[in-house]
């Protein structure tokens, strides 16, 4: 019967701008019919993600069955926020079919996947996937990866070098822990590229754990759902180096929120923003922008020197026109220069 068996739940990791979002919209818009919960877990003060996602127009979409989580990385903040969460889900009178946690991009997917392991969700839940998405023109350039021969020959030519940079650890356990990987932005990568990106990622995976490439993250719901993995039983074969800690942290990471007003054009926003990754550091910039002239929201993203934006639906009557952007970056990220330049450069334009 329905109501006794597991409910599945396929949980999406992957690096800050691979493209975990715009997979979760293409499968909301091909869902078959499928009940599909969302939960989020945002990294920063502004719900980006969970703001996206409500304001697809995909019906069937409500904000009901999307359940944000904005107290930082999900798998810190587990017992508080998660598991209630989870189990207000399957306590539902029409509990969903599938149930979709988005992940941070600076979350550690394994700590997540064993927390379906605590009684009060075990028989009730059971982890169908874990599934990586994966940047492949940043994969291609070498962006975050690494291996023990290189990191070796890096300390041995460069003392401060002396361990491996977070972003490459993060890279390692996010694949470590993967059912399926999905190789984003296919359109961006040549054969040979996307032949590096596969050898690439292959150095990290379990055996037997398949690769299969996307573009704009648009693919078929049956290669992503219906993985019976079981993740919570086979924790034993996902290293992680977090393995043994009682904690973690992400100091590693931080952000902040800048509100910038209304913006000329979304071409003078992008002005504005593009050059921060060379100048400061900076890892991602998202968030919402008013444009002089437009009755509709810009939804802005970028990665490093990449940068998406689009138009995603009119400003609500009480809602402040105002454009409010999460940085994140690195633990050093100099937030009051950064919040300088952006301000000196906007009254410039």
């Amino acid at each position: 019967m329905k109501d006794l068996a597991k409910i599945p739940a396929t949980v999406i990791t992957g690096f800050l701008g691979a493209g975990k979002t715009t997979l979760i919209r293409s499968l909301l818009e091909n869902a078959g019919g499928r009940r599909l919960a969302l939960v989020i877990n945002e990294f920063g003060d502004v719900g980006v993600d969970g703001e996206i996602l409500k304001g697809c127009g995909v019906e069937g979409c409500s904000d009901d069955d999307v359940l944000e989580l904005a107290n930082g990385c999900i798998c810190c903040t587990v017992a508080d926020d998660f598991l209630p969460t989870i189990q207000k889900l399957i306590d539902r009178p029409d509990p969903p079919d599938h149930i979709i946690i988005e992940t941070s991009g600076l979350a550690l997917p394994k700590p997540l996947v064993k927390a379906f392991g605590w009684p009060d969700v075990r028989n009730r839940v059971t982890v169908d996937g874990v599934v990586a998405v994966v940047d492949g023109p940043a994969v291609e350039a070498g962006v975050f990866t690494s291996s023990l021969d290189a990191v070796q020959a890096q300390r041995q030519a460069d003392p401060a070098l002396d361990h491996e940079s977070p972003l490459e650890e993060l890279f390692e356990e996010q694949l470590s822990c993967a059912d399926l990987v999905v190789v984003n932005k296919r359109d961006l990568l040549d054969e040979d590229g996307y032949r590096k990106v596969l050898e690439t990622t292959h150095g990290y995976l379990r055996k037997g754990v398949p690769a299969v490439a996307a573009t704009q993250g648009h693919l078929d719901p049956r290669v992503l759902l219906g993985l019976g993995a079981g993740a919570e039983d086979d924790l034993d074969s996902r290293p992680s180096h977090h393995d043994g800690d009682d904690d973690h942290d992400h100091d590693d990471f931080e952000s902040f929120v800048v509100e910038l007003g209304e913006c000329e054009s979304p071409q003078a926003l992008l002005d504005l923003v593009t050059p921060l990754s060379a100048r400061f550091g900076v890892l991602r910039v998202k968030g919402f922008a008013a444009i002089a002239g437009k009755e509709m929201r810009l939804v802005v993203q970028g990665v490093g020197p990449r940068f998406q934006h689009y138009f995603d639906r009119d400003w609500r009557e009480a809602e402040p026109r105002t454009t409010r952007l999460v940085i994140i970056g690195e633990t050093g990220l100099d937030e009051s220069a950064i919040r300088n330049a952006l301000a000196r450069e906007q009254a410039a334009a």
